[in-house]
C-alpha cells in the first residue's frame, strides 16, 4: 500500500472514530422563554443538551421532547424553575416520548396536570429534579410529579415531589426501575410502584403523604402481576396529611397515616427501612378485590405473595386509623393496630396440606418489637371464625430476595 493510500485509510478510521458533534441550546428566562425552549426541544439533535439558565420561567403551554439521546438540563433544583401557574394548553408540564433522554436540575411547578409524564421511553433518567404544587395538598393539583409509564430502565435519583392529588413519584407499567436517594412529601402516594417488573426503591424519605410507599398491581391494565420489587434502606414515618385524591381515584382509598403498603405483588421485599409514626399502620400487605374489577378480569391475580418483610426499625404508629380501611382493621384487632397487618386473603389454589407454597407466603421476621397480625379475612369470607393470627413465629423465614437492578451505565 503506498503512502497516500494509507493516509486516505487513516483518514476515514478516524473519522469513523471521531466523537459525533453535539451542541448545547442554551436559553435564559424571558418572554420568549416558551417559545425558545420548545424549539430547542424540536431542532436538538441527539446527544444534544438543551441548557436551561438559573431563574424562572413562566410557562403557559405543555412542553414535549421526542427526540432520542437528549438531555434537558438546568442550574439546580431550586434555581432554574419551570413555573406552569398560567398554564392554559397541554396535559403536562413536560411530555417525553423518546429513548434514552435525562432530564436534571430543574423545578417544574404548579402544573394544570401532571408535572413530568414519559411513556414508552426506553431509557429515561431524572436526577435532581424537584415537581411542586406550591399551594399545598388540593384535589385540584395535577395527579402525579414523576410519572414515566410503560418504560424500561427508569432512573429516579435525588428528586423531590411535593404536593401531587394521586402520587408524587409514580413508575407504572414499566420494567427495571431505580428509585432512590429522593423525597416524597404532601403527596396522597409518595412514592408508588404499579404493575412494574423488577424495582428497587432506596435511600429514600417519605413522609407527610396520606401513604409513603405503595407497592400495587391493579386489574385492566396491559401489563400486569406485578413482581420483583426491593424496598430497603428508606425513611418513612408521619405519613399523617388527610386524602386528598378526587373522587373515583384508587388511591383515594388509602387511609391516611399508612406507611408502606403492598397489594397484589408477588416477590416483594420490604427490609432496614425505619418506619415509624404512621398512625393508621406502619406496613400493611393486603388483596384487591373491593370493588369487582378484578373479577371481570381473568389474568389478574388479586393475592399477595411472596412479600418478605425483615430487619426494619418500626416504631409507634396505629393509634388513629383512618377511613373504612382503619376501622376493619381496628376492628378485629383494637388499637393500636399492631405494626404489619396481612389482610390473610389469599388464592385458595396455592393452599397445600393446609399451607401456601413457599413461594407465596407471606414471611415476617427480626423486625425488633414490632408486632404482627393476619386478619383471617379468608376465613371471615368463607364464614368461619376470623380469629385473627398474632404469633409471628408462624411466619418466620424468607425467600430469595430479587436480584439488584442493574441500568447501563448508572452505577
Amino acid at each position: 500500500m503506498n503512502i497516500q493510500r494509507m493516509l486516505v485509510v487513516a483518514c476515514l478510521f478516524a473519522l469513523i472514530a471521531a466523537p459525533a458533534y453535539t451542541e448545547v441550546h442554551k436559553i435564559t428566562p424571558g418572554e420568549n422563554a416558551q417559545e425558545a425552549i420548545q424549539e430547542a426541544l424540536i431542532l436538538a439533535e441527539p446527544g444534544d443538551t438543551v441548557e436551561l439558565a438559573a431563574g424562572t420561567y413562566n410557562l403557559t403551554m405543555g412542553l414535549s421532547l421526542d427526540v432520542d439521546k437528549i438531555t434537558l438540563k438546568g442550574a439546580g433544583i431550586d434555581k432554574t424553575i419551570l413555573n406552569f401557574t398560567d398554564q392554559d394548553a397541554g396535559s403536562e408540564g413536560l411530555l417525553v416520548t423518546s429513548d434514552k433522554c435525562v432530564v436534571s436540575d430543574l423545578a417544574i411547578e404548579d402544573t394544570k396536570g401532571d408535572a413530568i409524564k414519559t411513556k414508552g421511553c426506553e431509557g429515561i433518567s431524572f436526577i435532581n429534579v424537584r415537581t411542586e404544587w406550591t399551594g399545598g395538598p388540593k384535589p385540584t393539583n395535577g395527579a402525579y410529579g414523576l410519572y414515566p409509564v410503560e418504560s424500561t430502565d427508569v432512573l429516579i435519583d435525588g428528586c423531590v415531589a411535593i404536593g401531587a392529588s394521586d402520587a408524587g413519584i409514580y413508575v407504572g407499567q414499566s420494567k427495571n426501575i431505580i428509585v432512590r436517594n429522593s423525597r416524597a412529601e404532601y403527596n396522597v402516594a409518595g412514592i408508588e410502584i404499579e404493575n412494574c417488573y423488577g424495582a428497587d426503591v432506596y435511600n429514600c424519605v417519605a413522609t407527610h403523604n396520606t401513604g409513603g410507599i405503595l407497592v400495587f398491581d391493579l386489574p385492566g391494565l396491559p401489563q400486569k402481576g406485578g413482581h420483583d420489587v426491593r424496598v430497603f434502606n428508606n425513611k418513612v414515618f408521619a405519613n399523617d396529611t388527610y386524602n386528598f385524591a378526587p373522587p373515583g381515584n384508587i388511591v383515594g382509598t388509602v387511609a391516611r397515616g399508612t406507611g408502606i403498603f403492598v397489594m397484589a405483588n408477588h416477590n416483594v421485599h420490604i427490609f432496614e427501612n425505619e418506619i415509624y409514626d404512621n398512625q393508621t399502620v406502619n406496613v400493611l400487605v393486603s388483596s384487591y378485590i373491593r370493588d369487582g374489577r378484578s373479577n371481570k378480569d381473568p389474568e389478574y391475580n388479586p393475592y399477595p405473595s411472596g412479600v418478605c418483610i425483615y430487619d426494619n426499625e418500626i416504631g409507634d404508629g396505629g393509634n388513629e386509623p383512618d377511613n373504612v380501611a382503619g376501622e376493619l382493621i381496628s376492628g378485629i384487632t383494637g388499637t393500636p393496630i399492631p405494626d404489619i397487618v396481612w389482610d390473610g386473603l389469599t388464592n385458595p389454589d396455592w393452599m397445600k396440606d393446609g399451607q401456601i407454597d413457599a413461594e407465596r407466603r407471606i414471611y415476617v421476621q427480626n423486625n425488633g418489637d414490632a408486632t404482627f397480625v393476619n386478619l383471617n379475612l379468608g376465613s371471615a369470607a368463607k364464614g368461619a371464625n376470623a380469629k385473627p393470627d398474632t404469633k409471628i413465629e408462624n411466619y418466620a423465614g424468607k425467600i430469595d430476595a430479587p436480584k439488584p437492578i442493574k441500568i447501563l451505565g448508572v452505577k
